[in-house]
């Protein structure tokens, strides 16, 4: 959650200021006339056998997570050393299509070493150089436990390979979503399982729990939902006698930390656009919001559907339910202002009634 705080934080400042990303299948830097600085990503991995980063995600659902920033690149530092680091590394390899860091440690921390870590320049650059070797890296360093020594071996040990080919995806339509788990919806995906129980206007019972401040019984509900296999829950706070913004925020932030809830996708649902706001600053993974809508016109939907983008770079217009028809010609202005995907709303549509 702070990686994505600290992006859209990044992107506002590009904007105020007239400079633009450089993104990897980018115009060149200069070529627009405006001032460009890449943006890089890394994540930081800690147990040698366990493919959770610090907060609990999977190196796929990360990358979800962050798919919407501009990056140069996105990678994995500190922590372990390259043995342990590898798995995260293949994975991480195989689901982005940006360029790849690895700054590995000089293996894990071990006290009684001279240098505080096992690693040498001479133990640690052929395992990078293998990496290399195989396709892993485009760019690569050291972090904790390095030395000069072991960056110039490293450099030595790639300098002869070939970088990492990004890869492509056959199927760029693919909705990428996270929770703690990564979900992917594409075309060939069945229906996709959308719990309602977590909604104010739909059941009674959560209805009931949240306003009676009964929020651990409302997190009941949300877990129940997850365990009876909802793959997004939708969480809805449209209530007359609530504050939308505080139940949507306190909720959401109860949730967060219950893996077995967390680790699905969450669907943000109002008709409220301070409360769809408030929501998607709550959440670590990348949730889908339900809905915005063109009835107050054009520029303020497009406006909300910028911010959207920043946030998490998924949508769902309600304007949709008008027919299909009239549905791409909305979906239409909104990708020609906003790069949404169309098929990503039909999906939405499809899979959540």
């Amino acid at each position: 959650m702070n990686a994505k705080a600290a992006f859209a934080a990044i992107l506002e400042v590009f904007e105020e200021q007239g400079i633009d990303p450089v993104p990897v299948h980018g115009n060149r830097p200069g070529s627009t006339g405006r001032r460009r600085i890449p943006i890089m990503a890394s994540v930081t991995f800690t147990q040698a056998n366990n493919d959770r980063n610090l907060t609990g995600q999977t190196p796929e659902a990360f990358w979800n997570s962050i798919a919407h920033v501009p990056l140069l690149s996105v990678g994995i530092n500190c922590a372990l050393g390259p043995k342990e680091m590898r798995p995260r590394v293949e994975d991480l390899s195989r689901c982005a299509p940006v360029y790849l860091s690895v700054y590995p440690n000089a293996g894990l921390p071990d006290p009684l070493s001279e240098t505080g870590f096992p690693e040498t320049p001479e133990s640690l650059a052929p395992q990078l150089g293998a990496w290399a070797e195989e396709g892993l890296l485009n760019i690569v360093g050291g972090c904790c436990g390095t030395t000069p020594a072991h960056i110039a071996r490293m450099a030595a040990a790639v300098r002869e390979h070939t970088p990492r080919v990004i890869p492509s995806f056959a199927d760029p339509g693919v909705l990428r979503l996270s929770g703690l788990e990564a979900l992917n919806i594409s075309a060939g995906t069945n229906f996709v399982n959308v719990g309602e129980r977590t909604n104010v206007t739909g059941s009674p019972k959560f209805q009931k729990l949240v306003l009676a401040g009964d929020y651990e019984g409302a997190v009941a509900v949300a877990r129940q939902q997850v365990e009876n296999g909802a793959q997004i829950i939708d969480v809805n706070m449209d209530e007359g006698m609530l504050d939308g913004v505080s139940a949507m925020t306190r909720f959401l932030q109860l949730i967060g930390p219950e893996p077995e809830i967390a680790r699905v996708p969450v669907m943000v649902d109002s008709s409220k656009w301070s409360v769809l706001e408030a929501g998607l600053q709550c959440l670590q993974g990348k949730g889908v919001v339900n809905s915005i809508s063109l009835k107050e016109g054009e520029e303020k939907f497009l406006e909300q559907a910028r911010r959207i983008r920043r946030l998490t770079k998924r949508g769902r217009p309600t304007t949709f339910h008008g027919g299909r028809k009239f549905a791409r010609g909305r979906t239409n202005c909104s990708s020609r202002r906003s790069d949404f995907l169309p098929r990503t709303s039909f999906l939405i549509r499809t899979s959540s009634r």
